[in-house]
């Protein structure tokens, strides 16, 4: 008889999927649920559920681990209660049927939840989300809390990679927009490998993390150096005191020992 799995991922797009084979590569045995389960890529075992619809049927688990890391579609605050809130709950609702309590679990969310205010944002920072979706994932935060008091959230920045980055053909069409507004962002990989090890090397994790590259910058000047990688003209200098924007900071999660591999932009961006 096959062993049942031990790690549960509710979500299976690109983020969850290189979550789940980091874990399999370290010996564990992963599910993972999808709308269309032959997309799951092996080892990792697919579930075919629409979370939005109804709950899922899932295998008989020996479940120790439980990553939430959906997606939704359109931005919008129906969509994002649908799956980020409603299709959360009723992921739990079926791991709870199993009597199965995982031992850790995180849920991915995001930054948005915290105000875009001209201010250095840090796991003490309220949130304030400023529209729709965004307060859906800060609801779909307080009942993972209620749901799992021992689980941890990930709130991610701006997801990219691996590839070419949307801003390059904004560069390369002179339509960068405003220079002078900080932007925060974490490579994917990077994104995964957080999860990873708040899951497996973190003992005691706090409730929230910011995961975020090591330096916030001016879209301005990271326009400039795309515009280096693609040979064309960069925009007009930036004045960093004219900056305005949320700056987002990892310290927490760096002090956990975790070391992301594209430390800013410039080590990640390829075109």
């Amino acid at each position: 008889m096959e062993p049942r799995p031990d790690t549960l991922l509710v979500g299976c797009g690109r983020l969850g999927a290189d979550v789940g084979l980091r874990l399999a590569a370290l010996g564990h045995r992963v599910a993972g649920i999808r709308r269309n389960a032959d997309l799951v890529p092996a080892p990792i075992v697919g579930v075919a559920a629409d979370l939005a619809q109804g709950t899922p049927d899932l295998p008989p688990l020996d479940l120790a681990r439980l990553v939430v890391v959906l997606t939704a579609r359109p931005r919008t605050e129906e969509a994002y209660r649908a799956t980020y809130v409603d299709g959360m709950l009723r992921a739990l609702d079926a791991v709870e049927a199993q009597g199965a309590l995982p031992r850790r679990a995180v849920l991915v969310s995001s930054t948005g939840v915290h105000a875009d205010a001209d201010e250095v944002v840090t796991e003490d920072t309220p949130p304030d989300p400023g529209d729709g979706p965004s307060r859906m994932l800060l609801e779909a935060e307080r009942r993972f809390a209620e749901r799992l008091p021992t689980g941890t959230v990930l709130r991610l920045s701006g997801l990219y990679g691996p590839g070419r980055p949307r801003m390059a053909d904004q560069v390369l069409a002179g339509e960068v927009g405003d220079l002078h507004r900080w932007t925060n962002r974490i490579h994917r990989h990077d994104a995964a490998a957080a999860v990873v090890h708040l899951l497996t090397r973190v003992d005691d994790p706090a409730p929230v993390y910011l995961g975020t590259d090591d330096e916030p910058a001016l879209r301005g000047d990271v326009a400039a150096h795309l515009a280096g990688l693609l040979g064309v003209d960069p925009p007009a200098a930036v004045d960093p005191a004219r900056g305005h924007g949320k700056r987002i900071s990892n310290a927490r999660l760096r002090a956990t020992g975790w070391i992301p591999r594209y430390p800013t932009f410039r080590e990640g961006y390829t075109v």
